[in-house]
């Protein structure tokens, strides 16, 4: 019996010597490190994104993409970073203003997951705001007429790289906070508008629309076809037939200073003074605008969120008393 229990004895030590032995060995090898595969770690190790990265980094905006999201991001690659900051004051990341940086960054991120087939001709939102709404998160225009093309400026040349918490499309350009006019030049439906704007530099009409002075503005803009179908009614050639007066009053009455007004703070019967000094009056069913002439102009698209206003999109042109 004293036998049977010296030999248990032994074998218990023994066992417990092998398991001090085993953990010893498991402390010595190397823990292999789990790769970060989110949108963060995947920009980390592409040595292309180091500028994308350093932005990050500097607003704090690396852990949200290392976040359960999901998240989109159209990525600046080091080129377009640099070509970015040749247009501004700053000679590298570290000078630009924190605050300033972070809404161009969050300009370039959207909520979800979406990869380039879920891409269409029209406005998504980004997650950064400008200065004319706390609230609303600017729109950005997306043109698939020929590959993709953001804000009219940027384009898509890698698209769909998966991370775990989204994707990622690489761009080669940054995307800056578009003006209303950097709306109305980027959506190919407003090149008539766009025309008319700058028709008359004089005027400085495209100036003002471009910059915060007198700003937010809230535009409605007429497309192609409603500027065709003014110079079909009004009985003009083409812009260079309209009085330059005739023209600024015009455009004038299709804007309204000092506010961002949202599709949803419009109310049936409403009088809404323009820039031009004369009144428009919105109805709905379906949402309208009567002109001093009593002609009904359609508001067919709303809410594309500018850093300087807003802009909501006509079938008609607003004709003012001259």
């Amino acid at each position: 019996m004293k036998n049977l229990l010296k030999i248990r004895k032994l074998a218990l030590i023994v066992c417990i010597i092998a398991f001090g032995i085993s953990c010893d060995n498991d402390d010595d090898k190397p823990v292999t490190p789990v790769a970060d595969t989110t949108i963060t770690g995947i920009a980390a190790g592409n040595k292309d994104f180091s500028l994308l990265v350093e932005a990050l980094t500097k607003v704090d905006l690396a852990k949200t993409l290392q976040g359960v999201g999901p998240y989109t991001v159209f990525a600046p690659t080091n080129a377009a970073f640099t070509a970015f900051l040749k247009t501004t004051p700053y000679t590298s990341i570290k000078d630009v203003p924190a605050a300033a940086l972070t809404q161009i960054l969050l300009n370039h991120v959207v909520s979800g997951k979406v990869k380039s087939t879920d891409l269409s001709t029209g406005y998504i939102k980004t997650l950064a705001k400008g200065s004319a709404s706390s609230t609303n998160t600017l729109s950005m225009y997306v043109n698939t007429a020929s590959g993709v093309k953001l804000n009219g400026i940027s384009k898509v040349v890698t698209a769909d790289i998966m991370a775990s918490n989204g994707v990622i499309h690489i761009v080669d350009a940054v995307i800056g906070l578009p003006t209303i006019v950097d709306h109305a030049v980027a959506n190919p439906n407003f090149t008539t508008l766009v025309a008319a704007l700058t028709y008359n530099p004089a005027s400085g009409f495209a100036g003002i629309l471009s910059g915060t002075a007198s700003s937010p503005f809230t535009v409605f803009a007429p497309t192609n076809d409603a500027f065709g179908a003014f110079l079909t009614e009004t009985g003009y050639s083409g812009l260079a037939a309209i009085p330059a007066n005739v023209l600024e009053k015009t455009l004038k009455y299709h804007v309204v200073a000092g506010a961002n007004v949202q599709s949803s703070q419009l109310t049936n019967d409403q009088i809404v003074t323009t820039f031009s000094g004369q009144n428009v009056t919105v109805k709905f069913t379906p949402t309208r605008l009567l002109d001093v002439s009593g002609r009904n102009c359609n508001i067919i698209a709303t809410d594309v969120q500018c850093s300087n206003g807003i802009i909501h999109v006509l079938d008609k042109v607003l004709l003012p008393t001259f």
